[in-house]
Parts: C-alpha cells; structure tokens; sequence
C-alpha cells in the first residue's frame, strides 16, 4: 500500500494543481488525503480506484480550504473576492476524475526549480514526488520535524512567489532544469547509500525512493542517456550494498566484500542500461560513473577488476567535471594501474592545490596506499585523521580500528 501511495502521490498532485493552480495548497491537501488513505485503507482495503479516491479526497480538502480562505477574506476585508461562486463551488465532472495524466516529470521539475537550494529541492521531491512524510523525511535526515517542516513550506512558498505554470518548461529551460532533477536524485541516492553523518552507513528508504523515482523519469524519458545513466549507476552501486556491512554496520571495503552477495539481477539491469546508453552516442557524467560501477561488478575477484580500463574512464569524467573528488578517485585507480608511487604522486598534487582540504576522503584514500606501499606509521597518522573528520559513526569506527590493527602490528615483537 505504501508503494501504490507513493506512486499515486504526484499524479494526485497535478490534477488537485491543474485544477487550483495552488501548488503548495495542492500538495498540502494531497498529503492530508495520503494520510486518510493510510488509515482507512488499512482497516478497509484499497478501493477499486485509489487514484480517483485520491483526487476525490484531495478535491474535497481543496474546497475546505478555499472555502474557508473566502470566508475569511470577506470577513477581514467585507468584499467579495474576484473568483466566480460558480467556480469555487465545484469543478466540472470531468475535471475531479481526470485521472490519466501523469504529471510526475511536471512535479519533479517544479520541486528541482532553479529558486530552491539543493537541501529544499531534495525535502520538497522526497514530500511531493515521493510522497514521504514530513516526519519520515525528518527521520530520514536526522533533524526535527518542525525544521523539516518549515524546510518544506519555505520551499512550497518560494516555488508559489516564482510565478512558474504548472506545464513543463520550454525546451531549452528543460534542458538546464533536467539536470537539477537528476543531481537532486543524485545526491538523495548517496544520501541513502552512504550517510553522511549518523549511526547507519545505509538509509536504505532513501536510497530505495532515489531508485524508483529514476525508474520513473527513465520511463517518462526513454530516450535520455543520462536518465538511463543515473538508473545505472544507482542499480550497480546499490547492489553491493548487501555485502558492504559486516557485524555491528562496521564497512567492509570492496576489495573484501562477498561478490556472491550481490545483487546479480540489478548488476545485469545496470549493465544492460548503461551499455545501451553508451552505445547511443552522447555521453555524458552519469554514463561514465555507471560505466565505472559497471567494470568494478563484472569483476568476479577484486584481483580482476580491470584498473586501466576504470583509470581511462575516471580520465574522461574529470575532463568532463572539474570535481575534486574525481580526481581523488582516478590518483586511487592509477596506484592500482601502474603502482602506489604515481597514486600518491598525484594526491601530492591534489594537496597542494588543495580543493580537498581537510576532507576524511582525502585523508582515508592516502592512508590506503600508505598502507600498500608499505609505510604503516604514515598510513596510521592518516587514517586517525580521516577519522577525526568524518561524521558518519560507521565510518569513523572503521577507520579507528584500521589504524589501531596497522599500529599494533607496526609494534616491535
């Protein structure tokens, strides 16, 4: 049921907003609906129609509100508002039951709007799209309800103040748009699959939602390489995720997690999406993250992980995006392609520029060759340091322990 609501929330969301033209109003009754849906469902079962139940409750908690926003204009101002009674009484039939549109690609460009920051556009698609609850999104990122909810209204309010029509943006503003949607999705997945701070590595709602929300954009937009990239990548990261945990959520590196763990069915849906997508021409950031996701599970052994083949790949993404982190990610690949030497030669380099500053990644990535090449203490005072900076408890306990065994068997006998 839980899955059917989510599903059914942003088409419920464009009709109530097609017919209203309120977006945050719509959304606002539509969640009341959700709510109602949740109870009554449980105890009655889903009805014949939950997508008309939906628009029909929805409509009604519409009404209530206008309803109750013109009785207190006329009582404030002693006017009669401009609207026709007629009009805000009660649609025409075949208004309330329209009920075939699919307006989820609208809904997900309207909460990516350029006004919003990141965190606001990923709470409003994860309330709007997702149909998560302002609790559940709390829960979800670790912060009080009211903050979210005041997160989530601010945003709402924003996207009402920009005047933007309920429609799809022109061709070219849908171009730059879609590339919000899809960083939006990006960062909700990571989010999920790698907390960044917290008890939990795994947020697994949300990481889970990330994936069937570009599920869904990937069948709204077929066509699109990066749409079919971002699935990918998701479907071939997430499907480590068995095996990225040992006792107590402690992280298991790659290189030591149980390949027969894996997700064998989302490695070949993953696989298949991000070939296809290469194979259509353009490409794209996502296409090449996935295309690297993709060689890393085709490796049935970490020793046979094909490093120059990754090293070309991360060469092309950091053409393609001036990202910091890709370059952290292609010094580590070259150390496994041609020797630990030129790795850490080119995280001298990154240091010096230093765009990673301080960051745990940085410091965990260096310790890791350090500790191949054979320099324990190096590696040691490394690792305490990506330790001190990381907010993710998991992976502070991980780094804690890799130091504390690397300088117990650094100890003389």
């Amino acid at each position: 049921m839980d899955d059917l609501l989510r599903e059914l929330a942003p088409r419920v969301v464009g009709v109530i907003t097609r017919r209203f033209g309120d977006f945050a109003a719509a959304e606002d009754a539509v969640q009341e609906a959700l709510l109602d849906a949740a109870a009554q469902w449980a105890e009655e079962g889903v009805p014949g129609n939950p997508m008309g139940w939906l628009v029909q409750v929805a409509y009604r908690r519409m009404i209530e509100q206008v309803r109750n926003e013109q009785a207190r204009r006329r009582r404030e101002e002693r006017v009669v508002t401009q609207t026709p009674s007629d009009r805000r009484v009660a649609p025409p039939a075949d208004d309330v039951h329209e009920t075939d549109r699919d307006d989820t690609l609208i809904m997900l460009f309207m909460c990516c709007h350029s006004e919003l920051t990141p965190a606001s556009a990923i709470a409003l698609t994860l309330r709007s799209v997702g149909g998560l609850t302002t609790a559940e999104i709390a829960k979800a990122f670790m912060v009080p309800e009211p903050t979210m909810a005041q997160r989530i209204s601010r945003a709402k309010q924003r996207i009402k103040a920009s005047g933007v029509p309920f429609r799809l943006p022109a061709p070219g503003e849908r171009a730059r748009r879609l590339a919000s949607v899809l960083h939006v999705l990006y960062l909700i997945f990571n989010e999920g699959y790698a907390g960044s701070a917290g008890p939990d590595l795994h947020r697994v709602e949300l990481s889970r939602e990330a994936i069937r929300l570009a599920r869904m954009l990937h069948g709204l937009l077929p066509d699109d390489c990066e749409v079919a990239g971002l699935l990918a990548l998701m479907l071939l990261t997430d499907a480590r995720r068995p095996a990225r945990t040992g006792a107590g959520g402690v992280p298991i590196p790659l290189a030591e997690q149980d390949r027969s763990l894996w997700d064998g069915e989302a490695v070949a849906e993953g696989v298949a999406l991000v070939t296809a997508a290469l194979s259509r021409g353009s490409v794209g950031p996502y296409q090449l993250q996935a295309a690297i996701a993709a060689v890393h599970d085709e490796a049935a052994t970490a020793e046979e992980t094909d490093w120059p083949q990754i090293l070309a790949l991360y060469g092309l993404l950091e053409r393609m995006s001036d990202n910091p982190m890709v370059s952290l990610n292609r010094a580590v690949a070259a150390a496994m392609a041609h020797g630990v030497a030129v790795g850490l030669d080119m995280l001298g380099t990154l240091d010096d520029e230093g765009r990673l500053a301080g960051h745990h990644r940085f410091y965990a990535a260096r310790a890791h060759l350090l500790e191949m090449a054979g320099d324990p203490r190096a590696a040691v005072d490394d690792y305490r340091a990506a330790a001190s900076r990381t907010t993710s408890l998991p992976e502070r306990d991980y780094l804690i322990t890799r130091a504390a065994r690397l300088a117990a068997a650094d100890q003389p006998k």
